[in-house]
């Protein structure tokens, strides 16, 4: 079996992660914060040392305002509709998953109003274009770090600027670049991060969380659930503390280990060296791919502008076939169709029949590599 769809979820994980898990229903499996005895008290440990090691990754402030969530997508409702209201101006890109999308389509009903800034065919954003759609007023800017679709990168530290210049925040979806794009919030400007951890930290589904920066009040931001946090017992109002405001109901213990352990994997290998593995093998498969007759390839021709997810199509093949042929004759697993992203399909003009998705990862070789190419030109010339 080849495992091309790291772009959806890495795998396999490393055999640390799996082993932390392990150790931790063995030795820590007590509910943090909700008990004094030992068990408690090393469950806890696990997840405060867990909001350091992510704070130090991401560059942020503070390890209280790492906010655990089951992953990318809670992070980026618990932003949208704790912080918004009717009335309230929203910017965007055309590159957005439906995380995004939809809880804004959803609140773009209930009032907020909302521009989507258009986006070029290789997923490329003209900061000239955001400027000119963020106007004195936004509230919040939106944008993606890198397309799961094509894995373009967006201009983060522009858009930053940008919105801050207009006194609005900004939120990124950092699911497709945690762990192989480094990411400085305090350095870059970021003010909402949304990351998941079963990508490219290694962890387990499940995972994830909402990184705040220093200019977010959280005062003013709603939590998504109110409940139990084991902090303030004593009152049947949701506590202001953080991260406990966010955090209601037993975290994801066993899940938040095996996160920590990936996090240590990508922090030791080092984010440079996994970018460039990923990265040369992405540039021989698109240029294989090209080199295929019938073959289109989709995405940002200079890899420096993007992560190592290529995506493709096969002139007079539906994407479903390929797909399906890649997994049944060659053990090639891959991901195909609008990959939860219509918006971004149709600004590279694959809507609505999408394309088929190669995403390699830490753990591919060059030879899937080739026998992928030769699997794709066995299919397309067939």
């Amino acid at each position: 079996m080849i495992y091309l769809d790291n772009a959806a979820t890495s795998w396999p994980k490393p055999p640390e992660v799996v082993r932390a898990m392990a150790e931790f229903l063995e030795r820590a499996g007590g509910n943090p914060g909700r008990s004094g005895h030992g068990l408690s008290i090393a469950a806890g440990r696990v997840v405060y040392e867990t909001r350091e090691s992510l704070a130090e990754f991401f560059h942020a402030p503070d390890p209280l305002r790492v906010i655990f969530t089951q992953n990318a997508t809670y992070a980026i409702n618990l932003v949208l509709r704790g912080l918004l209201h009717p009335g309230d101006r929203v910017v965007t890109t055309a590159m957005e998953h439906n995380a995004v999308m939809r809880p804004l389509r959803a609140l773009e009903r209930q009032g907020i109003c909302l521009t989507v800034v258009p986006c070029s065919a290789d997923g490329s954003l003209d900061p000239a274009d955001m400027r000119r759609a963020v106007e004195p007023g936004a509230r919040l800017v939106v944008v993606i770090h890198a397309s799961n679709v094509i894995g373009s990168l967006m201009p983060v530290e522009s858009v930053s600027e940008i919105a801050h210049q207009v006194g609005a925040l900004i939120l990124v979806d950092a699911a497709q670049t945690a762990g192989v794009v480094p990411i400085d919030m305090q350095g870059v400007g970021i003010d909402l991060l949304a990351f998941t951890g079963h990508k490219s930290l290694y962890g387990p589904p499940g995972t994830g969380g909402l990184v705040l920066g220093d200019r977010v009040d959280v005062e003013a931001m709603e939590p998504l659930v109110c409940g139990g946090t084991g902090s303030r017992s004593e009152s049947e109002e949701q506590p202001d503390d953080l991260p406990d405001k966010f955090e209601s109901g037993t975290p994801n213990g066993v899940g938040i280990a095996g996160l920590a352990a990936g996090v240590r994997f990508v922090m030791e290998r080092g984010i440079a060296a996994i970018r460039a593995h990923e990265m040369d093998l992405a540039r021989e498969l698109a240029r294989g791919l090209r080199a295929i007759p019938g073959v289109k390839v989709y995405g940002p021709r200079d890899a420096r502008r993007g992560t190592a997810v290529v995506s493709f199509s096969v002139e007079g093949r539906r994407v479903s076939e390929i797909g399906l042929r890649l997994d049944e004759e060659y053990g090639i697993l891959c991901r195909v169709g609008l990959h939860c992203a219509p918006a971004a399909h149709r600004t590279i003009g694959t809507f609505p029949e999408g394309t088929v998705r190669l995403a390699p990862g830490i753990f591919t070789t060059p030879e899937d590599i080739r026998l992928t190419l030769e699997a794709v030109e066995t299919i397309a010339r067939r």
